[in-house]
């Protein structure tokens, strides 16, 4: 049995040293970690064992084909693990440490448990720039694990409250480090030998370097799946008014119960995006609307999580 298979009490700790010493007590002992990083919370767990990633996938009731991305402390860490040809090379100089996963072919011999790639030849590899999981990292010494803090499919977390609402009880401590910078999952980008393809947009905007994404139909990163980050009521997108029975989530001089930037800036919006679908989950309303977001620069990202979020769920 994992060491999650049974309720358990979530502690949560402020960020500081005795926080990230206790956290990494409790990931070498094989138990799964909160954390926060610049994008938005993770689960964390060593990516050597497959007792730990195992528990990753209880936790979140993770479908087992949804790839994990494993968080490095450098880039000599990551090419232990993975293969950089220049091109992948020059992005991870270029974009680490920060929100940039590049998926690379997997090393044969790299010390990496085998559900985190999914039963792939390649791997999907993250340098953060965040304090508190570079910290985790330096005192594991050894890769993680991470994806985002929450019960698959549902609402990215930004704030240690939001991990708390559908991994309470789940996994054994939460490090409050407040909410996170950029709001978004990393960009994630495959890189092989036709060239370099977006997998997933996020809040590195490079779009416009990239080649279309390959149309195998695998999954073959994280957040990829089509109905993603949704919340429990149905999502209504493009909206230039609420229904009666909507929350409404406004975007500039669109106002509503709530909204992303009213001043219009989309990284603003993008920090803000899963905050306030939060909201409107706990809301009265039934049903949640959002106003219509440009999709240029990182309102691609965005459009790309609120149209995931509003998709059918597959039964």
């Amino acid at each position: 049995m994992a060491p999650q298979d049974e309720p358990v009490e979530t502690k949560v700790l402020a960020l500081g040293d005795e926080a990230i010493a206790e956290a990494a007590r409790l990931i070498l002992a094989g138990r799964t970690v909160a954390v926060p990083t610049e994008t938005v919370y993770g689960l964390a767990a060593d990516a050597t064992r497959d007792c730990a990633v195992a528990a990753i996938y209880a936790a979140k009731g993770r479908p087992s084909f949804n790839p994990l991305i494993v968080h490095v402390g450098d880039l000599e860490q990551a090419e232990a693990i993975g293969r950089f040809d220049p091109a992948a090379r020059a992005l991870a100089e270029r974009w680490w440490p920060g929100p940039l996963t590049l998926v690379v072919p997997l090393r044969p011999e790299a010390a990496i448990a085998r559900a985190v790639t999914a039963g792939l030849g390649t791997v999907a590899l993250r340098c953060p720039a965040h304090p508190a999981i570079r910290a985790l990292l330096r005192a594991c010494r050894r890769p993680l694990a991470a994806p985002s803090a929450n019960s698959s499919g549902t609402i990215s977390p930004t704030r240690a409250d939001h991990v708390l609402k559908t991994l309470g009880g789940r996994i054994a401590l939460v490090l409050d480090g407040g909410e996170t910078a950029r709001g978004l999952e990393s960009t994630i980008v495959k890189v092989d030998g036709s060239g370099l393809h977006l997998l997933r947009p996020g809040p590195i905007a490079i779009d416009d370097l990239l080649d279309p994404p390959p149309t195998s139909g695998r999954i073959e990163a994280p957040g990829q799946l089509a109905s993603h980050y949704a919340p429990s009521k149905p999502l209504r997108v493009d909206a230039t008014a609420a229904e009666p029975d909507e929350w409404f989530i406004g975007f500039g001089r669109v106002d509503g119960d709530d909204n992303l930037s009213p001043g219009g800036d989309l990284g603003e919006a993008a920090a803000r995006l899963f905050a306030a679908l939060h909201r409107g989950e706990e809301s009265p309303k039934p049903r949640v609307a959002v106003a219509a977001i440009p999709a240029e620069g990182i309102g691609l990202a965005i459009n790309d999580r609120l149209r995931r979020a509003a998709a059918p769920r597959e039964t």
